[in-house]
């Protein structure tokens, strides 16, 4: 029974990502990226069990060490009564991730192969549902400190993600906008926190 490693995982990673971009997702095989590893598809299927499921490992292996830093510094500033300044500069620096060239392209890679594959669910299980439910779990922090009025703090979660999105993520993906600038992202999380602290503010606490 051979072991697996994670240095052994990791290699496949990067060697899939090299072909991956060279390929595209279509394009690419794990034929092809067995050959490059100078191993076996069995070895290869031994670490992930489909092309999808190693495609994703790929978008997250990139994702990972810019985004978790980001929710996991949220949750510091669960006690900051600053709650503007904080959601302020979350969403600046989620924007410019999701905003750069490379995550455009991953998550329209993605968007394209969904309806095909099950490669939407394996994207949003492994990556986006554990930065969503670390937001949430900061929103509900922030309602029960009475920041924000009381709701479901995944709903707000969902908003206020896809308020931020909607100026700048949204028009990236469909081509209709290219890179924004610092002031650009900053601008953009500004109206978006104010649309969203207008609904979900500690004033509005007899909304429905």
């Amino acid at each position: 029974m051979r072991v697996r490693t994670e240095a052994k995982r990791d290699a496949i990673v990067q060697v899939a990502a090299e072909v991956f971009r060279e390929l595209g997702f279509e394009g690419a095989s794990m034929v092809e990226i067995a050959a490059r590893l100078g191993g076996s598809r069995a070895t290869l299927y031994g670490y992930f069990s489909s092309k999808e499921e190693l495609f994703v490992a790929v978008i997250h292996g990139t994702a990972k060490n810019y985004f978790e830093p980001i929710f996991t510094a949220l949750e510091q500033h669960g006690d900051d009564e600053d709650l503007e300044r904080v959601l302020q500069g979350f969403g600046e620096k989620v924007l410019a991730g999701a905003c750069s060239q490379e995550a455009i392209q991953a998550r329209r890679a993605v968007i394209a192969e969904s309806g095909r594959s099950d490669i939407g669910r394996l994207f949003f299980e492994t990556g986006p549902k554990k930065g969503l439910t670390q937001l949430a779990g900061f929103l509900e922090l922030q309602m029960h400190k009475g920041r924000l009025r009381s709701t479901d703090a995944m709903v707000a979660a969902r908003h206020l993600l896809a308020l931020l999105d909607s100026e700048t993520v949204t028009p990236c993906l469909l081509g209709i906008q290219g890179p924004s600038s610092r002031r650009d992202l900053r601008e953009a999380t500004r109206r978006a926190l104010q649309t969203f602290l207008r609904g979900y503010g500690p004033e509005n606490l007899g909304a429905p």
